[in-house]
């Protein structure tokens, strides 16, 4: 991803961060040359000094059967996006899009099944310990269990990651105040996230 010196992001800490919050993202492999991409709920795990990307798809889904040919997968997390209109500006410029988007690259490889009970164990409890008849993968029913015979498993053990959050951080303090007030103006949802967005990584 060419990401220019002002919208490069550098602290881990901040990606990981960002992955846990926006975690439906984009896996891509490649078939015979050819890219196809499965759009997933993914988790992001640590194990000792190691981090992955795990997640699980239909067995039906042929992309599983590429994760050998292929040294390298790409999964992409993205978070709030929007159109920015040059007459927000105090002089005379071009329109732009803001944006955060994060590529991770790593080795994939199939997980056993207890591994992937593991996995929907932790997938369940993130999105459901929290609701009051949470739907937990040990109070599952064996019938219902038996339906991950219907999916596979994978981990990426990521080895790069890029990140860009391209917020106007290249504006002068006018504009940049401006561009949050009027993408708050606009009547789309992901306007007024991109304008939240900025207001938490204003630099003044």
């Amino acid at each position: 991803m060419f990401i220019p010196k002002y919208f490069k992001v550098s602290d881990v800490e901040e990606v990981w961060d960002f992955i846990q919050e926006n975690s439906f993202g984009t896996l891509v492999t490649t078939e015979k040359g050819k890219p196809i991409a499965t759009h997933l709920p993914l988790q992001l795990l640590k194990d000792g000094e190691a981090f992955y990307i795990t997640g699980h798809m239909a067995y039906a889904n042929p992309q599983w059967k590429t994760f050998e040919e292929n040294e390298n997968v790409l999964v992409l997390f993205q978070g709030p996006h929007a159109y920015i209109s040059s007459s927000w500006y105090n002089h005379e410029n071009v329109p732009t899009w803001n944006y955060q988007a994060i590529h991770v690259y790593g080795r994939a490889s199939l997980m056993s099944e207890e591994e992937l009970e593991k996995e929907l164990t932790l997938l369940l409890r993130k999105y459901e310990q929290h609701r009051e008849s949470a739907v937990l993968w040990e109070t599952l029913s064996p019938q219902t269990k038996n339906q991950i015979k219907g999916i596979v498993g994978f981990s990426i053990r990521i080895q790069e990651i890029q990140a860009a959050y391209k917020l106007s951080q290249n504006r002068k303090e006018a504009d940049y105040k401006n561009i949050i007030d009027k993408l708050n103006e606009e009547e789309d949802f992901n306007s007024h996230e991109m304008a939240e967005v900025m207001k938490n990584n204003r630099k003044f």
